[in-house]
């Protein structure tokens, strides 16, 4: 069935990252939009049909326990490179967005898949939150800072040992939207073989 390429096309080169500092502070998004960005994500590609990921939504106080979460884990692990200006980011960042998605990978029931299919998979979820939350004009930021890859956060997320905690997407509406950006052209990453 043909889509309206041109529309597809505008989408995935005008889609930018837009940081929680430049979300429209207090405005909550629907939820409903939210479900639809999940059910998105969810048509990903993946090997064997494992569906591989676990999304974890924070919204309304959920944000402040993330926050406190996140934070707190911080203080108790950092050790001597704590880091007031890092602790406090932790603390404040998550009340900036309308809702926040901690990206879970999940091991999926399949074992023969390489776990780093099953990485690849839920990145081409999150792929999927990022083209549905421009399409609906919100903002959207995919971040692996703070503690998505300590061991110790994991069990928070539902995630066991053999899974992996990938990072946090943030969404809000846009107060100020991102600079327009470039690539590089395609024939300095591209190799054609014709024969």
């Amino acid at each position: 069935m043909q889509q309206d390429t041109t529309y597809i096309n505008d989408l995935i080169r005008n889609r930018r990252s837009v940081f929680p500092d430049q979300f429209e502070q207090g405005k909550h998004i629907p939820d409903e939009i939210i479900k639809e960005i999940i059910i998105n994500a969810t048509w990903a590609p993946n090997h064997g049909h494992n569906e591989p990921w676990l999304f974890t939504v924070f919204t309304g106080e959920g944000l402040k326990t993330l926050a406190d979460f996140q934070s707190s884990l911080y203080r108790s692990e950092a050790g001597d490179s704590f880091s007031e200006a890092t602790y406090k980011k932790l603390q404040q960042q998550p009340l900036k967005a309308s809702h926040i998605i901690a990206i879970g990978m999940k091991r999926g029931a399949n074992k023969r898949i390489p776990e780093l299919e099953d990485i690849e998979a839920v990145a081409c979820a999150v792929q999927n939150i990022y083209l549905t939350v421009s399409a609906y004009g919100l903002g959207g930021y995919w971040t692996t800072g703070g503690i998505t890859y300590k061991e110790s956060a994991k069990a928070f997320f539902g995630l066991e040992e053999e899974d992996k905690l990938l990072g946090f997407f943030f969404i809000g509406y846009v107060a100020v939207p991102s600079a327009k950006s470039t690539r590089a052209g395609v024939e300095e990453k591209v190799k054609w073989v014709t024969q």
